[in-house]
């Protein structure tokens, strides 16, 4: 069985801010119908060393990155873990990346330097019994471990995921030294960008293959466009880039037993569902689909073009659920939105179980990113019959199929796409939806093609496995 370590900054269901949390937790049980032994690092915040009250050390050191440390083994939530326990780095309120303010902490540098540098440990000396055969680095938090790694002289096989280009883990070159770096990595040819260190260029560049989480966002990555300055070191690893999609928890989403809804068989049930939902949301009926939108609150989340548009959406009688949280004046301006219009319902926050009966009672769900590696809110949909309208961007332009004239026809549409992503391209989609929505039997065939799409990690995880296989080496 080949062993693989992978190394990231959050994983459900012990910690999450995003997407990556998915996937980092899903992957080991898909993995392992494809004979790969996955075990998980992360730092140890307090949510995770709280679900190990029994973990076993297995290293510690007293001069690790300005204070005392401990590398723990232990399982939750069903996932194999190795936690980096380094109090003076992760016992602190807020939440992995932010104080309780909202503010970057100012030591983030050291935090995510300190669990790759334990990755690196790990290839070579192993965790107690276990040593990998591979490493798998999850965005910035873990790019430098290939880097610790050549450095260390340890010939271990890397894989380097990018989920958001955007977030390219910078720091001042007066930081080599504390964070541990070779100076000879610091060039335009290694981790050096625009006089700065950069952990996501260091895995890029030193990771044995790179992979983003969909075909289409690997090839938008080599374009100016959507590569955040990184797109030539994109085109320079050329066929050693690949898209894997990814997939989500069939089981957890599972509109049959989800125990967030009553069971039911969508679409036949969805009606009682929805009406639940508006009124939870306390919104009014409607001659138009009941849309939802679950997000961070973003510029590339789209949702201010979505904010330009709704007097459209409201004029052909559609309604909207929103719950989200980000950015303070968006915040503030659906707000307003949701006062200035009665079928328009804010939350502003995270539910998880308000999460899922939007996601089961909506009719659509709105994805208006202007750009989006993956995405995993129109997978829910997909699974839920809840009909998702996108950006043609992405892995939003990989998972929907546009309900065209010739999709249609051939009786394969799963969903609407818009491009390019401008206000009056969305405003245009959403009089499509509601055309389609007005048609109740093309409308309930989008929906059963959707609940039949494959959305699960199967495929995926084949992927990645003969991706470890090609360059992995039994040690």
């Amino acid at each position: 069985m080949m062993r693989v370590l992978s190394v990231a900054s959050e994983c459900v269901p012990l910690v999450k801010t995003g997407g990556l949390a998915d996937v980092v937790g899903a992957l080991p049980a898909a993995l392992a119908a494809e004979g790969v032994d996955m075990r998980v690092l992360l730092p140890g915040y307090r949510p995770v060393l709280a679900a190990l009250p029994a973990a076993e050390t297995l290293w510690q050191d007293d001069g690790f990155f300005g204070g005392s440390a401990r590398l723990l083994r232990g399982t939750a939530g069903g996932v194999s873990l190795l936690v980096l326990d380094a109090p003076h780095l992760y016992d602190r309120p807020g939440g992995p990346y932010l104080d309780e303010a909202g503010q970057d902490w100012p030591d983030n540098d050291a935090r995510f330097a300190a669990l790759s540098w334990m990755a690196a440990q790990i290839g070579a000396e192993g965790a107690g019994d276990w040593r990998p055969d591979l490493v798998h680095c999850h965005d910035w938090q873990a790019g430098l471990a290939p880097l610790y790694l050549k450095a260390r002289g340890v010939d271990l096989p890397s894989v380097m995921t990018v989920h958001n280009m955007a977030f390219r883990g910078l720091t001042a070159p007066d930081r080599l030294a504390a964070l541990a770096l070779p100076g000879w990595a610091f060039q335009p040819e290694g981790m050096e960008f625009y006089g700065q260190i950069s952990a996501l260029k260091a895995g890029l560049v030193y990771g044995w293959k790179v992979t983003t989480v969909s075909p289409t966002y690997a090839r938008e990555l080599a374009s100016p466009e959507f590569g955040a300055g990184l797109d030539g070191v994109i085109r320079a690893r050329g066929a050693d880039v690949s898209g894997i999609l990814n997939g989500i928890d069939e089981a957890m989403w599972n509109p049959a037993t989800d125990p967030h809804i009553a069971p039911y068989k969508a679409p036949r049930g969805k009606a009682k569902v929805s009406a639940a939902l508006a009124e939870e949301m306390g919104l009014p009926e409607g001659d138009g689909p009941l849309c939802v939108v679950v997000s961070r609150l973003s510029a590339q989340k789209g949702l201010d073009l979505l904010l330009d548009v709704l007097p459209r959406l409201v004029a052909r009688g559609g309604r909207l659920a929103m719950l989200g949280s980000g950015d303070p004046g968006l915040e503030a301006a659906w707000r307003r939105a949701a006062e200035d219009y009665p079928g328009v319902a804010v939350r502003i926050g995270y539910d998880e179980a308000l999460s899922h009966r939007m996601i089961a009672g909506g009719d659509a769900i709105l994805v208006p990113s202007r750009f989006e590696p993956c995405g995993l809110t129109q997978l829910y949909g997909l699974r839920y019959g809840t009909v998702p309208v996108v950006a043609r961007t992405g892995g939003l332009a990989d998972t929907v199929i546009d309900a065209n004239p010739a999709a249609l026809a051939a009786g394969v549409a799963t969903g609407v796409q818009f491009a390019p992503v401008t206000a009056e391209a969305l405003a245009t989609a959403l009089d499509r939806l509601c055309d389609l929505y007005a048609d109740a039997p093309t409308f309930q065939k989008i929906q059963r093609n959707g609940m039949r799409a494959p959305v699960g990690w199967g495929v995926s995880a084949a992927a990645y496995a003969a991706l470890y296989r090609e360059i992995a080496r039994p040690r």
